[in-house]
């Protein structure tokens, strides 16, 4: 049946294509992967074309996880990952400076360790580490320090693993200085407050060589390192060698275990190695304590 309806000889416009996280936005472009059209803010670009937000996310939950030879996340050594303990380590460490200076150094009489006060306090061990000098130059090269080696460091180790690294090294440089501090009744060691997070740095500069050698590079470098910085403790005054001493080989302890651990054994070694090592770290600082009768 014919019509006189000038509209209804007029050919529909099909509807325009929406992104459908954005249903306001038109978008001629559709993922290659999905075939969904993809507004600018959710395109990402693919090795043909581009693909959509959601399938690059699904994409990356779907691939398998590759691992480096000590256990760290591919996803943690890429472009796109970021050292976060070391960030986090170095924040603590700037914002606690801060407190020390704003406070007239009462947040250091808090936090700082020495070996009569470890008895009654045991987190004196491990809060020295973030604590320094009022001089700028204490923190700046311990801070300095920290980020060079952690940016190379966390992501070969994994970012669990690079924690417990840090964390048993300060503690390590805190037990160090109770082991060596000499007789407790002649020497000054015993009432003389260690701060500084250089029992941290020594044992990432200690971990640098089980991880040098499993990788097959040359050592050269961290022991020339290495010498320097140990010999400035003995010929710099107010420098507690035995914070250095004790971080180096707890650090260079806890680096082997993870850098030779079997690759089948390596998430079980994740694990043990900081109970181990905190057993160990607490054992040692009883026994010193039990031998001079304070436990």
């Amino acid at each position: 049946m014919a019509t006189n309806d000038p509209a209804a000889e007029e050919p529909t416009e099909a509807a325009a294509p929406v992104c459908p996280r954005h249903p306001d936005r038109v978008s001629y472009v559709r993922c290659q992967r999905c075939g969904r059209p993809a507004c600018p803010e959710c395109q990402r670009p693919a090795a043909v074309g581009v693909q959509c937000v959601d399938c690059v996310r699904e994409s990356k939950r779907t691939a398998p996880r590759v691992r480096t030879v000590f256990g760290g996340s591919a996803g943690e050594t890429g472009a796109g990952g970021r050292p976060i303990v070391t960030f986090t380590i170095i924040g603590i460490c700037v914002a606690s400076w801060l407190l020390q200076l704003v406070t007239g150094g009462r947040w250091t009489e808090l936090l700082w360790f020495w070996p009569w006060g470890g008895a009654v306090e045991p987190w004196r061990f491990l809060t020295a580490s973030f604590l320094h000098s009022t001089s700028p130059l204490h923190i700046l090269f311990n801070m300095y320090a920290l980020w060079i080696t952690g940016q190379f460091l966390e992501p070969l180790l994994g970012r669990l693993r690079f924690a417990v690294l840090c964390l048993l090294s300060a503690v390590g440089g805190s037990v160090g200085v109770l082991l060596l501090a000499g007789d407790p009744f002649t020497s000054s060691a015993w009432v003389t407050p260690v701060v500084g997070a250089s029992g941290m740095v020594f044992g990432l500069f200690g971990a640098m060589l089980p991880v040098m050698r499993r990788l097959g590079r040359s050592m050269g470098q961290v022991l020339v390192l290495l010498a320097i910085n140990g010999a400035i403790g003995f010929f710099v005054p107010n420098i507690s060698w035995q914070a250095h001493l004790g971080g180096l080989v707890t650090g260079a302890l806890v680096a082997y275990a993870y850098a030779y651990a079997p690759k089948e054994r390596r998430a079980a070694v994740a694990w043990v190695v900081p109970v181990v090592g905190v057993a160990l770290l607490v054992g040692l600082a009883v026994w010193r304590y039990s031998s001079l009768g304070v436990l």
